[in-house]
């Protein structure tokens, strides 16, 4: 196993252990840190793992499948103890997870015909910002600037999850085309 999906499977044994730090209660105020910490580490994971896997001709399939999942379910789990803390409305959370499963669901037919869907560059602003969002959520810094910093930041994160759910629609609308 290369090194970019043993960083890719170390970001998928961090959700445990980020999402424990964030909703045990017994950390006094220190879970949020190091919750925080853990998912910067896993952003992090999610960075290097792709840059390695280019300049090292290291991509595989198990690479191509995983590193995606691996990140849907980091951001998935942190989104829902968001909702179980009270710090992002359910309605939210529920646009970006159905985003994620048409997107998903859309790469798995396009994949059936042979048709490899990339990333576009509203998924990676949609991605960068749902993690800085998920950040400063957690942080829960207590400035007074910082509530406006978050509502802002979970405006831009929602907009570009909608927006980049579009463009892939758009771009891809032939996928849902039976081939002959």
């Amino acid at each position: 196993m290369n090194l970019p999906n043993k960083l890719t499977i170390f970001r998928v044994i961090l959700i445990p252990f980020f999402v424990f730090f964030l909703l045990y209660p017994g950390f006094e105020g220190y879970g949020n840190y190091i919750a925080t910490a853990i998912f910067i580490i896993a952003c992090l994971t999610d960075l290097a793992d792709g840059k390695i896997a280019r300049k090292y001709n290291l991509v595989t399939n198990f690479g191509k499948f995983m590193d995606p999942l691996a990140d849907k379910l980091l951001v998935c789990a942190a989104l829902i103890c968001l909702v179980e803390t009270g710090q992002l409305a359910s309605w939210i959370v529920v646009i970006i997870i159905s985003r994620e499963f048409i997107i998903s669901g859309f790469r798995l037919i396009a994949s059936d015909n042979g048709v490899v869907i990339a990333a576009s560059y509203w998924g990676k602003f949609k991605t960068t910002f749902q993690m800085l969002m998920i950040i400063a959520l957690i942080l829960d810094l207590k400035f007074a600037f910082w509530n406006i910093l978050c509502i802002v930041l979970i405006f831009i994160a929602t907009f570009l999850t909608v927006v980049s759910l579009v463009d892939y629609i758009i771009k891809n609308k032939d996928v849902l085309k039976e081939q002959k």
